[in-house]
Order: structure tokens, then C-alpha cells, then sequence
């Protein structure tokens, strides 16, 4: 009678310690991922992953009181899980590190998904952002799946961090032609393109001489959506008006010197 009793309480105990210990894991889960609500700028999915690492730690904890409630040795089933812990996370090192450097890039944010960056060795445009991967359409329409761990700690160009971005060419003007001339008709081609902003001012200025020619070094600034056009349409827009002008481009030449 009283073996029954005791079990009876130790069943009632271990129910007890049941409820409270889901009770408490669910509720510091739910905070984690408030958290994430309270800000934009935090990652929702990165504090949900996270919120469920610490519920199932907290379970864990709770499933090895309970086992104690029993008389199950617990120091052994701890022991265990470390090394069963240890054992994975060496055969899951790869895995581990793309997952680490995941975290760092949703809690940084060095890019979001649409932007278009070169990182990884690779550009293109973000389609979404995983723990453990970022995901990247080219602009030949490949799918690119780069892990994380091959970003966090190279460097990261973020070509749409900035509404406003400066769009760099260059062009040789002859010494025979007029370089301020030249400068003109640039400045003309500039404020005529529909997609090139007037503030910040376009640059345009000699940069190097060469044996030549005069180097100018061209930079229009445009919002970041327009930048592609901009960068293929206005070169020759430029060429063309400087030819329209008179100018002649310089080629290469070689100087061949023979003596008998």
C-alpha cells in the first residue's frame, strides 16, 4: 500500500514538474520571439530558431528531473548528452560554421533580401537568407546557393545599401581636340538622360595623361534601381555625341623602330 502511495506521488510529482518546466520553456520561447517583434531591424527567424533551441534545453532539463523523480541516475544521462552534444557538433563542424556565421549575418544585417551584392566571390541579387545559406539569383538567371560561412568574415559590397549610387566610366579625349570642349558635351549627355539625378552633381575631370591622349574619369550619380541603365546606355550616348562633336577617339598605337 504505502509502495503504491509513493509511486502515486512520484507519477503526481513528475506530472507537476511536467506542466510547470513546458509552462516555462514555452514562455521564454515566446519572449525570444518577441524580441524580434519589437524591432525590425532583428532577424524573426533567426529569434525563432533560437527561441526553440532554449525550449528544448529548458525540456531536456525537465525530462531529466523527472527520470530523477524515479531514482534514474541522472549524473550518467548528463554526461551522455554532452558527449552525444560534443560528438555532433565535431561531425556537424561544417555545419556549425555556416550556422555561426548565419546568426552573425541576421543580427548585422549587412544586406537584406533584394539587394543586390557581390559576396562570396559572386554577384547577384539576395532571394533569401537562411541560417546556414544565402541564396542568390545572377544576372544570366542562375540560382546561386552560397553558405554563410564562405561570406561572414570576407568582404561584402552591398550595391543597394544607398538609394544613391555613383555610376564610374572613362573616356580618352585627344590631345588635338578640345578638352573643355569635350567636358561640355558629356555635361550635355548627363543632364539629358532621364535617370541620372542632378544633386549630387555629375563628375567629370581629367584623371591621367597618357602618350596620347587625356583620360577623363566620369561619374553620374542615379538611384539604385536605374544604375544598370545607366552604366550600358550612357557610354554610348557619350561616344556618340563626342563623335557627333568632332572628336576622334585615340586607338593604341605601337612605334616600330628599324635600323639598317
Amino acid at each position: 500500500m504505502s509502495t503504491g502511495i509513493a509511486m502515486g506521488t512520484k507519477v503526481l510529482i513528475a506530472l507537476v514538474i511536467f506542466i510547470i518546466g513546458s509552462w516555462i520553456a514555452k514562455k521564454v520561447k515566446n519572449g525570444i520571439v518577441k524580441l524580434a517583434k519589437k524591432s525590425p531591424q532583428l532577424d524573426e527567424t533567426l529569434f525563432n530558431f533560437l527561441g526553440s533551441i532554449a525550449r528544448w534545453v529548458i525540456m531536456a532539463f525537465v525530462f531529466i528531473a523527472i527520470l530523477g523523480q524515479f531514482g534514474v541516475e541522472t549524473t550518467s544521462i548528463v554526461a551522455l548528452l554532452g558527449a552525444a552534444g560534443l560528438a555532433v557538433g565535431l561531425a556537424l563542424q561544417g555545419a556549425m560554421s555556416n550556422l555561426a556565421a548565419g546568426v552573425m549575418l541576421m543580427i548585422f544585417r549587412p544586406y537584406k533580401i533584394g539587394d543586390f551584392v557581390d559576396a562570396g566571390g559572386h554577384f547577384g541579387n539576395v532571394e533569401d537568407i537562411t541560417l546556414f545559406t544565402t541564396d542568390m539569383q545572377t544576372f544570366d538567371n542562375q540560382k546561386i546557393i552560397i553558405p554563410n560561412g564562405k561570406i561572414w568574415g570576407e568582404k561584402i559590397i552591398n550595391h543597394s545599401h544607398h538609394p544613391v549610387r555613383g555610376v564610374e566610366m572613362k573616356f580618352n579625349v585627344a590631345y588635338d581636340d578640345d578638352i573643355e570642349k569635350a567636358k561640355k558635351v558629356i555635361h550635355k549627355v548627363l543632364a539629358d538622360h532621364p535617370h541620372i539625378v542632378s544633386e549630387p552633381a555629375p563628375f567629370v575631370e581629367v584623371e591621367t595623361l597618357s602618350e596620347r591622349s587625356a583620360e577623363l574619369v566620369v561619374r553620374p550619380f542615379t538611384n539604385g534601381e536605374n544604375y544598370f541603365d545607366v552604366r550600358y546606355s550612357v557610354p554610348e550616348q557619350i561616344m556618340k555625341a563626342l563623335g557627333k562633336a568632332g572628336m576622334t577617339t585615340p586607338y593604341p598605337a605601337t612605334r616600330v623602330l628599324m635600323q639598317k
